[in-house]
């Protein structure tokens, strides 16, 4: 695959040699190092366009210019020429102190990269699909909705105006509607509002106490109510000022048979769909860390406004996005038997896009593909692996990871550390770092940092994590700019933790485990250059062959397993922070009846029971910590111990309880337990049906306890006494 490297006019120590050796797989012969390849050498881009192979160019400041060349040598050609592919050396590897100091190490971080950037295109995903007809909800109150109503009905939108009538700490003169009636103006009070892009469904209230006493449709605009109130209460919008009203009602008499003004008009409900939502009230209508697409909230920010009313512009038509996720439904742990167990994903959703589903006793979770905006975080948080990432998947971000720490050992780096940061906000960070290094106000990113850039940080999580470590990775660090949903910053430090205590828990030492925080540039330094420097000698287990599953479970087991095997302080058990994947259960043997509820409720089958006689086993590599047992249990019988149990005793069933079968006192036949009959014994004392000698009926099987209410007592066999 042709690669072309610029040292961008000498101020990168670029080895061309070095980086050829690294990347044989991927380059045919010696990596020529240019000097101004986006100026004067751009006919060696072009040249390398002749091939059918990928094109690397490892500048993605240029870009855009090397796009057009592309474009522009195609057209001359009149030929389709080779895909381009661009990767960042510069701002990532090449502008930073460390790689003046230690230029070898530098090299072997862009070998990575430049591998990296090598491999298979991920498979393409599904796609989402919005329509928007410009549509536009304009909620706000008049002072501020009017005025933005108009610009945006000049725009070409469909302009909808629903007043709030809220008071705001605006000092702007009442504002008048236009001359002629250009658009639907209601006032009322925002009950729901719901939707995305090209599909809301906004509904409010009119009437007393719901809206302006003024009803806009029915308002001729004749000002008789302006002259007539004494108040002056009512301006150019036709709202009534109801702290100043002092109740004459000269304005419903001025009114006359217009008869829009009515203080004791029925509450209405009233809704209508829109494609498009421009809120200016002060509280946003939703409260979610990341609203749909399609919604944008400015209050009474003008600067956001016209930002806003800028987007709102550009938000007409048809558009798509990637489906982000993956669902299994067979894998999920949400419930059973109605009982509700894993709530992970449900939890952590910033644009509540995932919600409940039950179907014949058994709880799933459903994801409205057209809320999800692609952060991750419920694959990270879902201890099954039922719902995966899926841009790209678990096994293409895992080949990557693999594919730089491989790239970077091979080329003599020692130690890297993998930063994984977002997309939209840790990528221009990294940047600007970078920018900031070249004029030496700041280290830069160190040269065993290998930044990793991903669609969100919280797309990646613990077993991957692990699977870096096992690969030969000295640490793994998130890089969060304070962008991030609360609760996806509280769910990585809790995965970060049950990380650390694996490792530190088999004895290794100095791999970096960590969340970067960094706000601005001297934050973001001073982070990298904390991660980049192990607090002592580091223990490391040899490089691991396997590869990155699709299945989330099987990826840990095998980093797990790699880590175990190879672990500097071998461990039986390693204890685990609470919320842990991974773990056993107790169960009080006192309590148990062995009624085998839990067995039933258990998603990963962890839980076993046996046809023969009354046991309850339990296979700690299938257990996910769920908690479907412990809230199944009708005796409070099982509680949830987090650990990591090492070796094949994870993998073998071990007995948690068993007991000799109760037998049928009629028939002799075995079933139930004797603990579970004197439950039963104890629970339906009082029930009709089991009352003195009949409480006999419950030391029967099935078929006896109906035959005996029958031969027994024939006239109540039947009606509420069965029940």
């Amino acid at each position: 695959m042709p690669t072309l490297i610029c040292n961008c006019n000498d101020t990168m120590p670029l080895d061309g040699a070095a980086l050829s050796d690294a990347n044989r797989d991927a380059n045919s012969g010696s990596l020529k190092v240019h000097r101004l390849l986006c100026r004067r050498e751009i006919g060696d881009f072009r040249q390398a366009l002749d091939g059918t192979e990928d094109v690397i160019v490892a500048c993605t400041q240029e870009s855009p210019l090397f796009t057009e060349v592309a474009a522009q040598t195609a057209r001359e050609a009149g030929v389709v020429t080779a895909p381009v592919r661009f990767v960042n050396i510069r701002e990532t590897g090449g502008w930073s102190q460390g790689a003046r100091r230690d230029p070898a190490t530098a090299n072997a971080k862009i070998a990575a990269l430049l591998a990296a950037a090598a491999l298979p295109e991920p498979e393409p995903v599904a796609v989402v699909d919005y329509r928007s007809g410009g549509a536009v909800l304009v909620m706000g109150p008049a002072v501020r909705a009017l005025p933005w109503a108009g610009r945006l009905a000049e725009a070409g939108l469909e302009v909808t105006v629903l007043l709030s009538g809220a008071p705001t700490a605006d000092t702007t003169p009442p504002t008048t509607p236009p001359a002629s009636r250009a658009w639907p103006v209601h006032s009322g009070t925002l009950t729901t509002l719901t939707g995305w892009l090209g599909a809301f469904t906004a509904r409010w209230e009119t009437g007393a106490g719901r809206s302006n006493p003024i009803d806009l449709d029915l308002c001729t605009r004749c000002n008789a109510c302006i002259d007539a109130c004494p108040e002056q209460a009512i301006d150019f919008s036709y709202q009534i000022d109801l702290d100043r009203c002092r109740d004459h009602r000269d304005c419903v008499k001025a009114c006359g048979a217009a008869a829009a003004i009515d203080f004791d008009r029925p509450v209405t409900p009233a809704e209508a769909r829109f494609d498009l939502v421009f809120d200016l009230n002060d509280a946003p209508a939703f409260a979610m860390h990341q609203p749909p697409q399609g919604y944008l909230h400015a209050g009474g920010d003008v600067a956001r406004q016209y930002a806003h009313a800028l987007q709102l512009q550009q938000m007409v038509g048809e558009f798509e996005k990637p489906k982000f996720f993956r669902y299994k439904e067979s894998l999920c742990a949400h419930g059973r038997n109605q009982t509700t167990g894993c709530t992970a994903c449900i939890d952590i959703c910033s644009t509540q896009a995932i919600g409940s589903r039950w179907r014949d006793g058994k709880g799933g979770i459903e994801v409205t593909p057209n809320l999800c905006m692609g952060c991750g975080a419920c694959s990270t948080v879902c201890p099954t692996g039922a719902i995966s990432y899926g841009y790209p998947g678990p096994e293409a971000l895992g080949e990557r990871l693999r594919t730089l720490v491989s790239t970077y050992a091979g080329a003599g780096g020692r130690d890297a550390v993998l930063l994984l940061h977002g997309e939209e906000h840790g990528t221009p960070a990294i940047l600007a770092l970078g920018r900031a290094a070249r004029a030496g106000q700041a280290r830069g990113v160190p040269p065993n940092v290998i930044p990793v850039q991903v669609f969100h940080p919280a797309a990646a999580g613990i077993e991957l994590w692990l699977a870096a470590l096992s690969w030969g990775a000295g640490g793994v660090a998130v890089l969060l700019t304070g962008d991030e949903a609360p609760q996806y910053r509280a769910a990585l430090a809790e995965q970060m933790a049950v990380a650390r205590a694996i490792v530190e828990g088999l004895g290794y030492r100095g791999q970096r485990l960590a969340l970067v925080e960094a706000h601005d540039v001297a934050a973001l330094d001073a982070g990298l250059a904390a991660v980049a420097t192990p607090g002592g000698r580091v223990t490391a287990p040899p490089p691991a062959s396997f590869r990155a599953a699709l299945a989330k479970r099987e990826t840990l087991d095998f980093a797990v397993d790699h880590l175990a095997r190879h672990a500097p302080v071998p461990a039986e058990a390693v204890p685990l922070p609470a919320g842990a994947p991974l773990g056993a259960i107790t169960v009080d043997t006192g309590r148990c009846t062995l009624c085998m509820a839990c067995v039933g409720a258990c998603p990963s089958q962890a839980l076993r029971d046996n046809a023969e006689r009354p046991v309850l086993a339990f296979l700690e590599r299938n257990c996910v910590q769920c908690g479907l047992c412990e809230k199944t249990c009708p005796e409070d019988a099982i509680a949830l111990v987090p650990r990591l149990l090492t070796g094949d005793g994870a993998r073998r069933a071990v007995t948690l309880n068993e007991t000799q079968p109760f037998h049928c006192i009629r028939c002799g036949k075995p079933f139930g337990t004797a603990q579970m009959v004197q439950s039963m014994l104890v629970r339906l004392a009082g029930h009709p049906a089991f009352v003195g000698a009949a409480a006999d009926r419950l030391k029967m099987c099935a078929d006896c306890r109906v035959v005996d209410m029958i031969e027994k007592d024939t006239g109540a066999a039947s009606g509420a006494t069965l029940q």
